[in-house]
């Protein structure tokens, strides 16, 4: 099986338990993955037999910046199922970094994998 990926998708977002958090947007960066059969795509060389890589990210863009949830878990957990159900995906990775939401870390953030490859 093969691999698609997308690196680097960024949301800006309202996301936190902390009342300073609420109040102004974060940027949060994605990573996805997910297994594929892209042959068929491979030999039409036509966009309707490949998964659409701007489809994806607009809706990862779009889900997580009209979510209003406190937790990187709901999120991360809402979009997975989301890609699942939408794009018919029967193994995905994403990964969401928060940054350097705290002082003391560098980076904060999730990694969910679903599926089996």
């Amino acid at each position: 099986m093969d691999t698609i990926f997308i690196k680097g998708i960024r949301c800006q977002c309202i996301i936190g338990v902390y009342p300073w958090e609420q109040a102004t947007t974060q940027t949060l960066v994605l990573d996805f993955e997910c297994a594929a059969d892209f042959s068929k795509a491979a030999q039409s060389d036509d966009l309707n037999d490949a998964l659409d890589y701007q489809k994806i990210t607009e809706r990862i863009v779009e889900h997580a910046e009209a979510s209003r949830v406190k937790l990187i878990e709901t999120l991360i957990t809402q979009l997975a199922d989301i890609l699942e159900q939408e794009f018919e995906l029967n193994w995905l990775r994403l990964s969401l970094d928060k940054g350097a939401i705290l002082q003391q870390y560098k980076l904060v953030g999730l990694i969910l994998g679903r599926g089996s490859r």
